[in-house]
């Protein structure tokens, strides 16, 4: 089941484009403001966000500029009252993949919703299994028999990026572009840190590592 965060700050059309997803087995979250989206976004994994952009505390536009710093795949649609070529254009260069603007159908927010998780990646299954090890990302959690391990986001997201593409090795910078974002104002040692906790936390673990290129940075390791 996809998990859409709505962002609308009017609580009968929140509640309205909720009603229209669940009736499509969406799973949804609501948020009021954009502060509140941003809180949600960075707390649980989502597949798609849906968000006005006359907000109080932070704008659709803001929030949208925010996630891209730390996400830069997941499918955005912004739902506002203003249609012109301008305010699109503020909405695109945010990071926003989508814009509908009010009044709508629902039949084409349902439409839209449904082409954009099958251009992203997010449509993809977000589970790996290894032998007894379930990777689980929606959850942030890795399971071996009965024992079940939360991640931290950061960690989580840097761990699966490499047991998802096993034996390729990934430079420090590609990772910190990757989890983190180009305009992150950490270095690269962010990375050699959460790697460090990924391995304490998963050292119980024994069918894949996180193995050390000396000189180039990690990858992961499916054990035979």
């Amino acid at each position: 089941m996809f998990k859409v965060l709505v962002a609308e700050d009017e609580k009968n059309i929140r509640r309205l484009i909720a009603g229209y997803l669940k009736n499509e087995n969406y799973s949804v979250v609501e948020a009021e403001n954009g502060a509140d989206a941003f809180d949600k976004f960075g707390s649980e994994f989502f597949d798609i966000i849906i968000t006005d952009i006359m907000m109080p505390k932070l704008s659709g536009s803001e929030l949208c500029a925010r996630i891209r710093k730390d996400n830069k795949d997941i499918p955005i649609i912004i739902l506002t009252a203003k249609g012109a070529l301008d305010d699109k254009k503020e909405g695109f260069l945010s990071g926003a993949d989508d814009y509908i603007v009010k009044p709508f159908e629902p039949d084409e927010l349902i439409l839209r919703v449904q082409a954009l998780l099958r251009r992203s990646k997010n449509a993809a299954e977000k589970i790996i299994k290894i032998n007894d090890v379930t990777i689980n990302y929606e959850n942030l959690t890795v399971s071996s028999g009965d024992a079940v391990i939360e991640m931290p986001k950061k960690e989580f997201q840097l761990m699966f990026k490499l047991i998802s593409t096993p034996d390729r090795i990934f430079t420090r910078m590609q990772l910190m572009d990757e989890i983190w974002g180009y305009d992150s104002e950490s270095d690269d040692r962010t990375v050699d840190v959460h790697i460090k906790r990924v391995r304490e936390k998963l050292a119980a673990v024994d069918d894949f590592e996180i193995v050390t290129v000396r000189g180039l940075g990690y990858k992961g390791v499916i054990k035979k």
